[in-house]
């Protein structure tokens, strides 16, 4: 028998319930949006016009000064670039073929949920725990601060970024594309190498991307193994400038013209990580 209660329409009284239900969610949901908008906004504002004021091509071109002289960024940032290359040459292949035995080797028996489990936890894991690691391990040992200390605490912050990344692309591929490749006689690595990773290597790249946005501003593990260095420096077996580092010593110092390279370091790392985001959403389209 019909029944005119479950008639979608204004009459309803299940149906203005469930709209009002959905009005309500609908303008919490754009509440809590504007309100992470409006912080966010407030803190990039903040930013720009603080480091802003202090951009210049000074910045470039010279290093750290002593407090109340003129002076750049140019040996932190040196260093800086010099630590994440290293560490991006060293988790980048780790991580590569970690989620490669996962996606590809790994689908039966204990081993691979077991390695997905602690890659979660160390993906998770402080930033500040991987340098006393570090530095446990290497810096206590051979009794001085470096750049290769920096870039293996780095290196350790790379590798669960990419194997999550490389792990999910490819088992996002399509079986049937290795079956067809198993059936006209090809090897598991030739269809991994050739047809799985050609597949999934926009992900795979957007993964690594995102490990060298997450690295670019870690402070906490460098202050145990890289820590700083006033002068230019390309010694990664010794003590080496970075930004993170200096931007934490320098915003903290009564020196105005120190916070003024901080504001100015802080917008320069903010730019290269809104750059290197921005880059990967847009592979990750394609």
């Amino acid at each position: 028998m019909f029944n005119s209660d479950s008639v979608v329409n204004l009459s309803n009284r299940v149906y203005r319930r469930r709209q009002r239900v959905n009005r309500m969610m609908l303008a919490l949901s754009g509440a809590t949006v504007v309100f992470g908008l409006f912080w966010l906004c407030w803190l990039l504002l903040t930013l720009f016009i603080k480091g802003g004021a202090a951009l210049s091509l000074t910045l470039l071109t010279e290093s750290t000064p002593p407090p109340g002289a003129d002076g750049g960024l140019l040996n932190a940032i040196l260093g800086s670039v010099m630590m994440a290359a290293v560490a991006t040459l060293i988790g980048t292949p780790i991580g590569v073929l970690a989620g490669t035995y996962l996606a590809e080797y790994g689908r039966r028996g204990w081993l691979a949920p077991a390695t997905r489990f602690l890659n979660d936890v160390l993906l998770s894991a402080p930033s500040i725990i991987i340098g006393l690691f570090i530095y446990a391990i290497y810096v206590a040992q051979v009794e001085h601060y470096s750049g290769w200390a920096g870039a293996f605490a780095l290196a350790i912050l790379v590798i669960p970024v990419v194997v999550r990344s490389t792990d999910n692309m490819l088992m996002l591929v399509p079986n049937s594309l290795r079956e067809a490749a198993a059936a006209l006689g090809c090897p598991q690595w030739r269809v991994v190498m050739f047809i799985c990773y050609r597949a999934a290597r926009s992900g795979i790249i957007t993964g690594v991307l995102l490990a060298i946005a997450r690295i670019s501003g870690e402070t906490a593990p460098l202050l145990f193994t890289a820590l700083n260095n006033q002068f230019m420096s390309m010694n990664m077996n010794a003590p080496i400038a970075n930004l993170p580092v200096v931007i934490f010593q320098y915003a903290a110092s009564p020196y105005e013209d120190w916070n003024r390279l901080a504001w100015a370091g802080a917008v320069m790392i903010t730019l290269l990580v809104l750059g290197i985001n921005i880059a990967a959403r847009t592979l990750f389209r394609k």
